[in-house]
C-alpha cells in the first residue's frame, strides 16, 4: 500500500487502515512552528484527543530523517 522507504506508518495507524477504521490526518505545524513549548505538545495532544473522542484514529504527520511519518508516537 506504501513505500515503506518513503513512508513510516505508526502500528495504530496502519491497525485503522487495515480494518477500515478512519483516520484523521493532522499536521505537525503546531509542534515544530506554531505555539511555544509547552503549549505545543499540549495543543497537539488535544487535538489527537478530540479525533479519538469521534471514533477516528489521529495520524499527526511529519517528515523525520527523509521520511513521512504518518502517526507520532503519543
Amino acid at each position: 500500500m506504501f513505500n515503506p522507504d518513503i513512508f513510516q506508518l505508526s502500528p495504530e495507524v496502519e491497525a485503522a487502515l487495515a480494518e477500515k477504521r478512519p483516520v484523521v490526518a493532522l499536521e505537525s505545524t503546531v509542534i515544530a512552528h506554531g505555539l511555544p513549548r509547552p503549549l505545543n505538545l499540549e495543543t497537539a495532544r488535544r487535538l489527537e484527543q478530540f479525533v479519538r473522542a469521534e471514533g477516528a484514529t489521529p495520524a499527526t504527520i511529519a517528515i523525520i530523517e527523509g521520511k513521512i511519518c504518518v502517526g507520532l508516537g503519543g
